[in-house]
């Protein structure tokens, strides 16, 4: 006759093997919802993140933007319009920079990003085919310096070299400093000439030296 505890699971073992099945559901549910909770918790900072930029970028512009203005609408289209991309001949940008201010290599680097991108803005909506020439020649890009001059300053002579530039259908674009780190306010630190042929670039700055 079988003993009349046959087939009947021990106390002490049903407990245990509650406790087991209970921690692994408890213990999968714990993780699900911290993972849940840190997936939540990454894309909220970074939607905080977007809009706190966003607001940032609506201060400054309220403000007035970056460091450096342009003359952007100066120039003449047609002007512009008239040089057209010779295939067969290199491209590029000069960046011709006053050495008079006591800049520094930041502040250059700076100014002449400003430069450049005066410069791509302006051919962008005048000239597109010659920036495209541009581009697929590498975007060279020559940083020129201005020095001393007896005749005149090297402000003037800025002024005198974008005049000529833009006399040859050239693009030519100066940055002035908003005046909010290390220079006066109103100074030209850069002076953006091109993209453009080579050889007509050369005839404006062929007599700078390299910064």
């Amino acid at each position: 006759m079988p003993h009349p505890t046959a087939g009947v699971i021990p106390e002490p073992v049903f407990t245990y093997l509650a406790l087991i099945i209970s921690s692994l559901t408890i213990g999968y549910w714990v993780g699900l919802g911290r993972s849940l909770g840190y997936t939540r918790g990454n894309s909220n900072p970074s939607r905080r993140t977007d809009s706190d930029s966003d607001d940032d970028l609506k201060r400054n512009e309220k403000r007035g933007g970056g460091s450096s203005e342009s003359d952007l609408d100066s120039h003449d289209e047609a002007d512009l319009k008239s040089i057209r991309p010779n295939w067969s001949e290199e491209s590029k940008l000069v960046l011709v920079v006053r050495s008079d201010l006591g800049m520094t290599k930041g502040k250059i680097a700076a100014q002449c990003c400003h430069a450049t991108l005066a410069c791509y803005k302006t051919l962008n909506k005048s000239n597109q085919a010659l920036l495209r020439h541009w581009e697929r020649s590498g975007q060279p890009k020559i940083a020129l310096k201005l020095e001393k001059n007896e005749c005149a300053t090297e402000e003037d002579e800025m002024l005198l070299l974008k005049a000529k530039a833009r006399s040859l259908g050239l693009c030519a674009q100066d940055i002035c400093d908003a005046g909010r780190t290390q220079i006066a306010a109103g100074s030209r630190t850069v002076l953006g000439i091109g993209p453009g042929p080579v050889g007509l670039i050369n005839q404006v700055t062929r007599h700078l030296k390299l910064l």
